[in-house]
């Protein structure tokens, strides 16, 4: 039987793509003291990057929204791994840390980040409300668009 948040997935209609192997010497989520710290995630779909380029020179607003919202899945991904599968483990998001690159003149970072932050939300309702930054940067790892990593509360 599905649990909670699965079942609000399938209702979103939302897939989660797999959870990525670390790409340097780190792990991909550490727990500590009832909180999961996901380390960045960025704008990849089951190993293909997309999203590459620069917010105001390469991408608009709306498609950094989008790159966003692809980092936000492999959060949540990368969670669900490291909770045995099981989301409703998950008691709140409780921070996003949200790079995003830009060009020197680009200042919506927080609008960008919304992409992230709306989703998060959506899955996971109130536990999902969160602090966060939203930052720009002059560049990120293989020229993705955006990289998040987040904080979560967890049982």
């Amino acid at each position: 039987m599905p649990g909670r948040i699965d079942a609000r997935l399938a209702e979103l209609k939302i897939e989660l793509p797999k959870a990525a192997a670390p790409v340097a010497n780190y792990v991909p989520v550490v727990i500590a003291g009832g909180l999961a710290f996901v380390s960045g995630q960025v704008t990849a779909w089951n190993g293909e990057f997309k999203f590459r380029g620069k917010l105001g020179r390469d991408l608009s607003i709306e498609q950094g929204q989008e790159a966003a919202r692809l980092c936000a899945l492999n959060v949540i991904s990368q969670l669900r791994a490291a909770l045995g599968g099981d989301l409703d483990r998950v008691k709140r998001c409780v921070k996003l840390g949200i790079f995003v690159n830009s060009m020197p003149d680009f200042t919506d970072q927080p609008k960008v980040g919304n992409g992230a932050s709306d989703l998060i939300v959506q899955i996971f309702g109130d536990a999902g409300k969160h602090a966060r930054f939203a930052v720009g940067t002059n560049v990120l790892p293989l020229d993705v668009a955006v990289e998040i990593d987040a904080v979560f509360e967890v049982a």
